[in-house]
């Protein structure tokens, strides 16, 4: 084996697995009260929209503290920033067990997008300290797997839980909660004690390692002109931010109009809370198989924009055809199509900003991406909602979710020729002014 896929699979056999695990804990936590509002719904007084509205209100608290979570990350370092962000949102999901109506699960639901806020995009510019530019789309594929893996293991999980109804004088969903709060706070402990914070401290790296990762750190940097502003909130103003944060909305949208309505949808295909856990998996097998094979392609081929848009475009039909069928065996197929397409592009989107950022001005673009980006992980469950209690179908909103795929197509296109053109031009004009 040559000395760089040596390195790179030591870094990634290191943090990936446990990196992994994390983001797995904070899917399900986030994901289910999909699974929840099958009974807590009526246990607490809350109709369609008010769902659709609370379960939105995470990404409003992401949204307001993620930058600020993110340059707190560079100050005091991951491992001590994750293990917070583990402690406080594992305490907040237990926590919802109390609820009692629908304001306090507007409340909840807010605080655990504040407490949650940094994790993801602290993970991705995490990550951009580790691996080179040409490396990230594998490894951004394997880190992703984490959604699809927790809303197959969500499924069957919530399913067992809600069935122990009325076990304690407790709702299911009440031990749905504090089941999935306990493992983020029991977790911060091994992040303290597994992570290094920079490839510096990492004992398992030889000098000789960490002297060849900063080299090609420093390759990329000269490459692709990446920017290192003085001042991290600079990047909050940089257009090439404020484009991709735009680019990211369709992504989220889909993502999150698919995991917190797929168990209402899968529902009324009739058969038992377990059942209905176990076939809301299926279309996230897909989901991991699109993650081991799209990004390692986009790798390959150093394509990014036209992998994007054949999955918007592909995510879009998915959307449609589940609305328009009729036979449950077709909308799942249907499904599953698009939870090929929303994973994968997920793990290819977030490949962009490390193309042009990095440093501190890296933790502070990124997080603002994913902070505007997760507004569309407010607007696709609310959307939904909305649309269903209109019309009293979830056709509607699927509809709603594929146009916004469509937009999604138009939009890649549109930035390609914004960032991409512009960034192949001015390395020519740096090669010829070298030669």
């Amino acid at each position: 084996m040559n000395p760089e896929k040596q390195i790179i699979r030591t870094i990634t056999l290191r943090l990936i697995p446990f990196l992994i695990l994390l983001y797995m804990v904070a899917f399900i936590d986030r994901s289910a009260v999909g699974f929840a509002k099958l009974h807590m719904a009526a246990d607490l007084g809350i109709s369609d929209i008010a769902y659709g509205f609370g379960a939105g209100l995470f990404f409003i608290g992401y949204f307001i503290f993620e930058v600020p979570s993110n340059l707190m990350l560079e100050r005091f370092g991951a491992r001590r920033w994750f293990a917070r962000i583990l402690i406080t949102w594992g305490a907040i999901t237990a926590c919802m067990a109390l609820m009692q109506g629908p304001y306090s699960f507007y409340a909840m639901r807010f605080l655990l997008g504040a407490a949650e806020a940094g994790f993801f995009p602290g993970v991705l510019y995490y990550i951009t300290r580790w691996y080179p530019v040409r490396h990230r789309g594998k490894v951004l594929g394997l880190f992703i797997l984490a959604q699809p893996i927790a809303l197959m293991i969500t499924g069957p999980l919530a399913g067992a839980l809600l069935g122990m109804d009325g076990t304690l004088d407790m709702h299911g969903w009440q031990w749905l909660m504090l089941t999935i709060g306990l493992p983020a706070m029991l977790l911060a402990w091994p992040t303290l004690r597994i992570l290094p914070d920079t490839p510096a401290q990492a004992r398992w790296l030889s000098e000789e390692d960490r002297t060849w990762l900063n080299k090609e750190l420093e390759a990329d940097r000269q490459e692709y002109g990446q920017t290192e502003h003085s001042n991290p909130l600079h990047a909050l103003k940089d257009r090439r931010v404020l484009l991709l944060a735009l680019l990211y909305l369709p992504v989220t949208l889909s993502n999150y109009g698919l995991s917190l309505w797929l168990p209402t949808l899968v529902h009324q295909f009739g058969g038992s809370n377990l059942v209905t856990g176990f076939v809301s998996a299926v279309p996230y097998v897909f989901g991991i198989i699109g993650l081991l094979i799209v990004p390692r392609s986009s790798d390959r081929l150093n394509d990014r924009y036209g992998h994007l848009c054949a999955l918007y475009f592909l995510g879009a039909l998915g959307m449609f055809l589940s609305a328009w069928a009729t036979l449950p065996a077709m909308q799942l197929m249907a499904l599953s199509l698009t939870a090929f397409t929303i994973f994968s592009g997920t793990a290819i989107f977030w490949t962009l900003p490390g193309r042009f950022l990095t440093g501190a001005g890296a933790a502070a673009g990124i997080a603002l991406i994913n902070s505007i980006g997760n507004l569309g992980g407010y607007l696709g469950p609310f959307g939904i909602g909305a649309l269903k209690e209109y019309t009293g179908s979830l056709a509607a909103g699927l509809y709603f979710v594929s146009a916004v795929e469509i937009f999604g197509v138009l939009l890649t296109v549109l930035i390609y020729f914004k960032l991409e053109r512009k960034m192949i031009h001015q390395q020519s004009t740096r090669l010829a002014e070298q030669g």
